[in-house]
């Protein structure tokens, strides 16, 4: 950071100075940083006017930790067993439940148990899948420290972190996690006065890559980690009420159900729906019709549409779904994206805006030499070495390290060295070390070749031009530099005869530089329909200038906008809509954008790596931590990428989306195939009265759910933009397809009975055949929203279902299970009729597909919320279209302006 408040006092940092502060003509600018501030009520600062060096009591300890409570965060842990019973929940599940507890009712004890061990084996699969996470609340305990020091009792001792309380008198020195929020009291552990600031490092916490320069009044937050110095401090906040406290209570907020266990539910209430309303018509309609037989008893009339229930549950749908995306998980692991809750798998094709932090995400999250301001004939290798020569070997400092690394990776000379403090052909003969008072660092150096000797000065850049007396435009270099966001460090060197005359060598400048594929991964997501915005705790002139190295738009805007009072709801989500990135911002802050942009109905992925980025990472559809992330991140992220950068997203957009096409492949074809099987099976019963076989109705249901799950294999066209399931779309889709499936039966069922004269149990046997091939078949067609043949099945998936339905023949043309034979002729006829007819469903499919529209929907089936999102895009069509018709005035006016300047010319 370019910033004074930031760098004051930093080992080889410059200091921009004060706005009074002028060297030359040109005066350095203050670049002013922004950090969040503690607010502290009048009744709290009370209690923080502690005595240094007494410290509390311990009975005013004791009072104070029944106010506040315990230095700790409070989780609520969820048992195990109620966890696994979650996943007997929901629309779908309640549905099969209720087949197992009609399997048990009519004695279907097959059925019974393979219906049972369904719905074990997916609640299973999601609870050994999702178990393996750790919790979130857990790893922000972990980040904690541990032990401390402080005064009690006019004596300073060592004590659990979890004991403090607002008012203790904490030491702080090189190495500590800070223990709680505090402020600073500008003293040592004795109560002398100290030298210089505290080195903070809180990058974890607000994402800002160098450390903090702290002094005396300034607050320093729990779990940021001490780099240099040493100072007392009190106590403010502790456990919930800390910065860190806060972001574990946003997470604790952020539980809800998600997008995809939404969508299940969608789809289950309506298949429930309809076999609930249609079942009890049937079962009332029989009661009524055979009232006074044996036929029309309740048990017996129970017991036949019983069995027809259990066959219209899609019982292997949670199955199928988690089956799919258990094996797309396992594809993400071999390119080393680790699936922590399995739904984001699904979830993570739909999503269209990826949110971001900078630091350590984006960036390297170190500082690294940027291009130079030379001067004097100086080129980049002389300032390199020089600054290398004034380096001081084994600073902690991340700017010393930054010099170092990149003088070693560059220089030649620095390179196959024997000795790693030496510079072939130099000796550094006296060092003066940075201190606060000179702002920098100076050598003597002897030329070994030349034996002879100069000194070379490193430091704040207002301090080195004043040494060399001034440079207007190394001074607006500096500012340069500092409005794009770089750190600059300014270098000098005696001129040749002379130990006192300075010149300058010129300005470095430093950046944590972007990571090498971020700038692609961006471009890639966006190719994709991926929108990627930036939101990092760091100033907004510093996200700015890495958003213009990633080629991302400058359109940056600070936390500000976020709480802005004057504005409303949707214009803040406008805002975050339309914006780039948010820069300055803390952890309620990325929480809050992801919250806004989900409220518009925007699927929203996050990327992090540290606890500022836990809450959003939990709120978000799909969390995602990157390589290197901390504890804290990982646990409350639904992914966590195991290789550095993020060009693995790129691989998980498209698994995803290939996994999204399979699930929807599926959803379409057994919601289709129950519409089809419900109301063909309504129909003949309240007409004819006719039924089929309970063991054939179960092997229907059975076989085809088990071929259906080598779905998860095949093979899916990838969408070039977010997926959406559109349940609208999906039904009316299904009820479209079932009815033309219907009237295929129907047809069967006449021309074999009336036409043809087959005998009931032929019929029964060529009425089975049809109803497990022609929906079967289907899923050919469903598996693209074009034409069948545009991606053509994989092999095993093919083989899987023409193999059921090849058996499903064999039986029927030489009668196992079904009574009576019908012959090859019939069996290849009925099989023909099905590949045939859903050629013709893949035409009507692709027709409805190209001309549905979310208006129809709107109107077809209106609700509230339809008719209001209907109303929103009408008002926001016409707001693009009043804007881009400004845009196209005002291009007209730049091209009439450009043609009168070339008539002049």
């Amino acid at each position: 950071m370019s910033e004074k408040i930031e760098l004051q006092n930093q080992p080889g940092s410059h200091q921009v100075g004060n706005k009074d502060e002028k060297v030359g003509n040109v005066e350095i600018e203050e670049q002013v940083h922004h950090e969040h501030v503690e607010e502290i009520s009048p009744e709290l600062e009370a209690l923080l006017q502690t005595d240094p060096l007494q410290g509390l009591s311990d009975d005013e300890v004791e009072r104070r930790r029944a106010t506040f409570g315990r230095n700790e965060l409070v989780e609520k842990k969820r048992h195990p067993l109620l966890k696994f019973l979650s996943y007997f929940t929901g629309a779908i599940a309640y549905l099969i439940e209720i087949a197992v507890i009609c399997s048990a009712v009519v004695g279907d004890w097959a059925d019974f148990g393979i219906i049972l061990a369904l719905l074990f084996i997916n609640a299973t699969i999601g609870f050994v899948e999702e178990s393996k996470a750790e919790s979130a609340l857990d790893a922000l305990k972990q980040t904690l420290a541990l032990k401390t020091r402080c005064w009690r009792n006019g004596h300073l001792v060592e004590l659990d972190t979890s004991e403090l309380v607002p008012g203790d008198v904490i030491v702080l020195r090189l190495g500590d996690i800070i223990p709680a929020d505090g402020r600073l009291l500008g003293i040592g552990a004795t109560g002398e006065a100290t030298e210089g600031d505290l080195q903070v490092d809180q990058s974890a916490l607000t994402g800002e890559s160098l450390p903090l320069s702290k002094n005396k009044g300034a607050t320093v937050y729990s779990s940021s980690i001490v780099k240099q110095g040493q100072q007392m401090a009190v106590v403010t906040k502790t456990g919930g009420d800390t910065f860190i406290g806060r972001a574990a209570g946003l997470m604790a907020v952020a539980q809800e159900e998600g997008h995809f266990q939404k969508i299940i539910n969608r789809i289950g209430n309506f298949l429930i729906l309809i076999t609930v309303v249609l079942v009890v018509i049937i079962l009332i309609f029989l009661l009524v019709k055979n009232r006074g037989t044996k036929e029309g008893s309740f048990k017996h009339v129970l017991e036949q549409v019983l069995v027809l229930t259990i066959a219209a549950i899609p019982v292997g749908l949670p199955t199928v779904m988690s089956v799919t995306m258990a094996m797309g998980a396992k594809e993400l692991a071999l390119r080393k994206v680790i699936v922590k809750r399995l739904t984001a798998v699904e979830e993570m094709a739909s999503v269209s805006v990826l949110c971001s932090d900078k630091t350590g995400t984006l960036t390297l999250n170190e500082l690294t030499f940027d291009e130079p301001y030379l001067t004097n004939n100086y080129t980049s290798e002389d300032i390199l070495l020089y600054s290398y020569l004034a380096a001081e070997p084994g600073a902690n400092d991340p700017i010393e390290f930054a010099v170092r690394t990149a003088a070693e990776e560059q220089l030649e000379i620095l390179k196959n060295r024997t000795h790693k403090h030496d510079v072939p052909g130099y000796k550094v003969t006296s060092f003066l070390p940075f201190n606060p008072s000179t702002k920098m660092t100076q050598a003597t150096v002897m030329n070994l070749d030349t034996q002879e000797s100069f000194k070379v000065a490193k430091g704040a850049p207002q301090v080195i031009v004043r040494l060399v007396g001034g440079d207007d435009d190394a001074v607006r270099a500096v500012n340069s530099l500092a409005k794009r966001g770089l750190r600059a460090l300014g270098v000098a060197r005696t001129k040749p005869g002379s130990l006192e005359e300075y010149e300058l060598v010129g300005m470095i400048s430093l950046i944590d530089p972007p990571r090498p594929d971020s700038g692609e991964t961006i471009r890639r997501c966006n190719d994709m329909g991926v929108d990627v915005k930036m939101i990092t705790g760091d100033q907004q002139i510093i996200a700015k200038e890495v958003a213009h190295r990633l080629g991302m738009g400058r359109v940056i805007l600070d936390a500000g906008h976020l709480v802005d009072a004057d504005k409303t709801e949707d214009e803040i989500t406008e805002h975050c809509i339309r914006a780039d990135g948010f820069a300055q911002v803390i952890p309620e802050h990325k929480y809050r954008v992801v919250e806004l942009l989900q409220n518009r109905g925007i699927l929203v992925g996050m990327t992090g790596d540290g606890v500022n980025d836990a809450p959003a990472l939990k709120k978000a559809n799909v969390g995602i931590a990157v390589h290197g992330c901390t504890d804290a991140a990982r646990s409350a992220a639904d992914i966590v990428l195991l290789a550095p950068g993020l060009s693995t997203i790129v691989d998980g957009l498209m698994t995803s989306r290939a996994i999204f096409q399979r699930m929807r492949s599926y959803a379409l074809y057994r919601i289709t195939s129950t519409v089809h099987f419900l109301m063909f099976f309504f129909c003949i019963t309240m007409a004819l009265q006719w039924r089929m076989k309970p063991i054939l109705l179960i092997l229907i249901c059975i076989l085809n759910d088990a071929a259906t799950l080598v779905i998860s294999v095949d093979n899916a066209k990838i969408s070039a933009h977010p997926d959406k399931w559109r349940i609208g779309q999906l039904i009316f889709l299904s009820i479209v397809l079932g009815a033309l499936l219907t009237a295929l039966s129907f047809a069967h069922f006449f021309i074999s009975r009336d036409v043809m004269h087959v005998s009931e149990k032929q019929l029964e046997a060529i009425m089975y055949l049809h109803i497990s091939s022609a929906p079967h078949f289907v899923i050919f067609s469903t598996r693209l929203s074009g034409y069948f043949w545009e991606n053509m099945p994989s092999p095993i998936f093919f083989i899987a279902v023409m193999g059921t339905q090849v058996f499903a023949m064999l039986i029927c043309v030489y009668g196992v299970i079904v009574g009576e034979a019908i012959g090859w002729i019939w069996g290849i006829v009925v099989i023909a009729i099905s590949l045939v007819y859903f050629v013709f469903l893949d035409f009507v499919k692709v027709f409805i597909f190209k001309h549905w529209n979310f208006e129809f929907t709107a109107h077809a089936w209106p609700t509230k919320a339809r008719k209001d999102k209907l109303a929103a895009r009408k008002v926001r069509a016409i707001q693009q279209k009043r804007v881009w018709s400004s845009i196209d005035q005002v291009r007209q006016v730049g091209l009439k302006i450009k043609a009168l300047e070339a008539l002049k010319a």
